[in-house]
């Protein structure tokens, strides 16, 4: 996994190559039932509430930690091009979805690139600051990541 920080542009990139094709690496990436099944960092897990797919749909969900501690979040769908990408606003929230300002919210570009039997994966996390990122980093965003990243690979084998 490559894992870059572009500080002048405010930007978090992740590039990930999976070993499965396009479909079912898109499937992981927008179907609530799968998504419940990687998108948390073990031993969290991930509950979705609600998803709507599409533009201006939304995924509301929930990561339950081992202690019963529960975050909220939720994510905008902006744009959506089939097996190619699809750009959504993200951000912590409540059960209500009312947004929590204190945390910042970030835009993600996820782009999918058929690599035969594999497939590339490439996520660009646009923040307003660099303070917005240094926050996000340091509430573990980077490790979690990765291990969710696992938790997919695992998934797809």
């Amino acid at each position: 996994m490559d894992f870059t920080v572009d500080k002048e542009n405010c930007t978090v990139n992740v590039n990930r190559e999976f070993a499965a094709p396009l479909n079912l690496v898109w499937d992981a990436w927008t179907n609530a039932e799968i998504l419940d099944k990687w998108w948390a960092p073990r031993p969290y897990q991930a509950v979705t509430k609600s998803m709507d797919f599409k533009v201006g749909g939304r995924w509301h969900y929930h990561m339950k930690g081992p202690e019963g501690d529960i975050h909220w979040c939720l994510a905008d769908y902006k744009s959506i091009d089939t097996e190619k990408e699809y750009q959504c606003l993200d951000a912590f929230c409540n059960e209500e979805m009312v947004i929590n300002e204190n945390h910042p919210r970030s835009y993600w570009t996820v782009a999918f690139e058929n690599k035969g039997d594999k497939t590339l994966v490439k996520v660009s996390i646009q923040h307003k600051s660099l303070a917005d990122i240094e926050m996000i980093i340091q509430m573990g965003f980077k490790e979690g990541f990765t291990m969710a990243m696992g938790n997919l690979d695992e998934l797809l084998a």
